[in-house]
């Protein structure tokens, strides 16, 4: 019976130490958060929020809320350049668009389940091997961006040029478009909303889903729909992230195109872009 008492006792001992260790571990996290948010913005970053075009006529209440969310992401993320160096703009610029998606979001989720932010110079190809009647192949694919899997890919020769100009597209918004998306667990074109939402929703937004699939198939009578584009036909997921870039880059074109659209996402994001972005092209 001693000898039981005794593992108890030995592995309670290694349980509460492990528990001990963890607990204090993350108070240490949470105060390095806390002092780093308690720290001025650097102006020599907020020279770069300057230079977009959704920064400037933020409120001053939401200048300051997304700049102690940039700082936030920042320290919570890792970001890893390829074949260069990463540096204060990349991460400042990326984290600014990631966190503009959620500043009227009541969650205090900052993109908890994305650890990393991969960031290449321009264009990677892919290899992939395909196989058809036996036959296989090699081909290569190009991309400019990609979320999965904890991990979001960006292109910085893009998102440069799409985070300091209005261009429809926002590659750095797409990408996280696709992470909201994920936040309930699927990553299907629908972000997380309350239950009794879902049936408008998905009237609304699969609606123009659908019928956009059926322009891109016959190439015709495109109309209002040349503001999507063929690509938000590929699947839900990238409907959604497309007219989340358009909703944040051109919504008064979104909104006058597509009004149901734009109430969706204006309920959704809790926010109307049309206050702060005066210009589009």
């Amino acid at each position: 019976m001693n000898y039981y008492i005794a593992l108890l006792i030995f592995f309670g001992g290694i349980f509460w130490s492990v528990v001990f260790v963890f607990s204090f571990l993350k108070r240490q996290k949470q105060k390095k958060i806390q002092h780093l948010l308690s720290l001025p913005f650097k102006e020599e970053d907020r020279k770069y929020l300057y230079k977009t075009p959704h920064y400037n006529n933020l409120s001053p209440q939401d200048k300051e809320k997304i700049e102690r969310s940039i700082i936030l992401f920042i320290y919570t993320k890792e970001f890893i350049g390829v074949h260069l160096e990463v540096t204060n703009e990349m991460k400042v610029i990326i984290a600014f668009y990631a966190c503009l998606l959620l500043l009227h979001k009541t969650t205090t989720n900052c993109y908890d389940n994305l650890k990393t932010i991969i960031i290449y110079p321009s264009a990677v190809a892919f290899n992939t091997i395909q196989s058809q009647g036996g036959i296989y192949t090699k081909e290569q694919f190009y991309i400019d961006g990609q979320a999965a899997n904890g991990v979001v890919i960006l292109i910085w020769h893009d998102a440069k040029k799409e985070a300091y100009h209005l261009r429809h597209n926002n590659v750095i918004i797409h990408e996280f478009a696709h992470e909201i998306d994920f936040m309930d667990g699927e990553i299907d074109g629908v972000p997380p909303i309350e239950y009794s939402k879902y049936n408008e929703w998905s009237q609304v937004v699969f609606k123009d889903f659908k019928k956009l699939s059926d322009i891109v198939i016959k190439n015709r009578d495109w109309g209002k729909y040349k503001l999507l584009g063929a690509y938000a036909s590929t699947n839900e997921a990238e409907f959604f992230a497309v007219i989340t870039e358009r909703f944040f880059e051109s919504p008064r074109s979104l909104k006058k195109h597509f009004p149901e659209l734009y109430k969706e996402l204006k309920d959704f994001y809790n926010l109307d872009p049309i206050e702060f972005v005066k210009k589009e092209e």
